[in-house]
């Protein structure tokens, strides 16, 4: 192993340490906005809206004195949701806490959250395992909490040194912050951990998780384990990473803080007990993290009841509601995708992971065709090619499910070939840029005139007259180069509009070796 040196802080000796093993320690905060119409504590609107700054405020969101809050009730059922699909334990009496600091987005110096006694904890989230084939890793939820979200503070990025701006449209949405025990093992699993969140709170339908505007947000706590040669373990100090506003951010974040980590221990050897929690944020231009601050304590925030608002308390009854309307969640769908319909487990993740809308999309086109397998290649292959092309919902797609769906039934019925069929999708998504609408009739119309010919005549009269014009491919066949008949397929399929280039195949070179 390669050998450093360092200093012993203790005896101001220099020692030779090896370069050791580690193992690297991620937890993850993902922080949601839920999909309601007002404000947590206050009627205002709850919309993305930074074209028109400070215009959903009001006296209870800005903390003006004498302003009471009030909780919304759905926003609470929300978090009661999401907290029941992560499996999480829902006790039956929670509370409201002031978290006490001041930055220039939280116009009361105060945040409403919930400290002690969260409304939901111990719950679970399962992910693949990064080495193929490895049993799924089940990463434990710590708590769920709801909470208001602050303001966002907006800054010149050009670089002239400009006016910084507060806007507090965003002040006082329902926040719910999921907090994980630090169960993930690497910045690939953190990845794949974040992509299941998203894909179940977008099932369950409380967020629309979009990380571009601030809905679906993550920080990450890092550090490493490091394996000494003596078999103890010494942890490296902890630090919260910030500012990534994509998965694939996080992943990069998190691999570069965890090699960047282990430079700095194997160059100064500081551990957890020798330094407090500190925050980096990620720079993505250059692709690294930069010291920010030294994170508080949780004394620093002062936390103590809010005595504007009561307790909530829950019934069993009322906890029961809301989980009967839990939908089918992605994991459970998963296992169906694959035990009803026969699809891989990569084929259902690809098409689980497209959201809810093409999902429903897939099983309308499945129950159309009858065939689980060629729904999924078709719409994984085809619609996800053409939607990501024309930057289209499914609800705007010309091609309907119903419209698929018939034209697949075409193939499984043995009516039409794949080839013939996607010359059919086609002439339907041309027929639909030219601003025509179209249906099922013109599927049944296009197909019929592509529908595999059975007349098995005059498939011998044209593949007899194949045979008579290549008499060298003749012989290459009976020689046993049976790709020698692709010319003579060509000639027969060109003759015969319609025929299955499968039974063409098998009957060219039965027809040749009984010549």
């Amino acid at each position: 192993m390669e050998r450093q040196l360092h200093p012993n802080r203790l005896g101001g000796q220099w020692l030779i340490m090896s370069s050791p093993s580690y193992t690297v320690i991620i937890g993850l905060e993902v922080h949601t906005q839920l999909k309601t119409k007002s404000k947590l504590f206050c009627g205002c609107a709850n919309e993305f809206n930074p074209d028109r700054p400070n215009t959903q405020t009001c006296a209870v969101c800005l903390g003006l004195p004498g302003a009471l809050p009030v909780m919304n009730r759905h926003a609470f059922d929300l978090s009661l949701k999401t907290a029941l699909a992560l499996k999480c334990n829902i006790p039956h009496f929670t509370k409201w806490d002031r978290k006490q600091y001041y930055y220039p987005d939280l116009p009361k110096a105060y945040q409403i959250s919930q400290f002690d006694l969260p409304f939901s904890e111990h719950g679970w989230l399962e992910i693949t395992n990064d080495e193929e084939g490895g049993p799924v890793r089940r990463i434990n939820i710590t708590r769920a909490h709801l909470e208001e979200d602050a303001g966002k503070n907006v800054h010149d990025e050009s670089g002239r040194g400009g006016d910084s701006g507060v806007d507090l449209n965003r002040t006082g949405t329902p926040l719910l912050e999921i907090v994980s025990e630090p169960d993930l093992r690497s910045a690939s699993e953190a990845r794949r951990y974040l992509e299941e969140m998203r894909t179940l709170l977008l099932f369950i339908g409380v967020s629309d998780c979009n990380m571009q505007e601030g809905s679906l947000r993550c920080d990450a706590n890092v550090n490493l384990h490091i394996h000494n040669d003596d078999g103890s373990t010494t942890a490296t100090p902890i630090v919260e990473l910030k500012n990534m506003n994509s998965f694939r951010n996080v992943e990069m974040a998190i691999d570069y803080e965890v090699k960047r980590q282990h430079r700095e221990f194997q160059k100064t050897g500081k551990t957890i007990d020798d330094s407090s929690k500190v925050t980096r944020g990620w720079d993505a231009e250059r692709s690294i993290t930069f010291a920010q601050r030294e994170k508080e304590d949780v004394s620093d925030y002062r936390f103590f009841p809010d005595p504007d608002l009561v307790p909530v308390v829950l019934t069993e009854s009322e906890i029961e509601a809301v989980r009967e309307t839990l939908p089918e969640t992605p994991a459970v769908k998963r296992d169906r995708f694959q035990n009803q319909f026969g699809l891989t487990e990569y084929d259902a993740s690809v098409i689980i992971g497209q959201g809810p809308e093409i999902n429903a999309y897939f099983e309308a086109v499945e129950s159309a065709c009858g065939d689980g397998k060629i729904a999924a290649n078709w719409v994984t292959q085809d619609v996800l090619r053409d939607l990501n092309a024309s930057e289209c919902g499914v609800d705007d797609f010309p091609i309907t499910s119903e419209i698929l769906g018939t034209l697949l039934k075409w193939i499984t019925s043995d009516r039409l070939t794949n080839k013939s069929a996607r010359e059919v999708y086609g002439a339907l998504k041309k027929k639909a840029e030219s601003g025509d609408m179209i249906s099922v009739t013109d599927v049944e119309t296009l197909a019929a005139e592509r529908e595999i010919v059975r007349d098995t005549g005059a498939l011998e009269t044209a593949i007899t007259a194949a045979i008579a014009s290549r008499p060298d491919a003749v012989e290459d066949v009976k020689a046993g180069k049976l790709q020698a008949v692709g010319p003579m397929m060509g000639m027969v399929m060109k003759q015969v509009g319609g025929a299955d280039p499968k039974e063409v195949r098998e009957m060219l070179i039965r027809m040749i070796q009984e010549s």
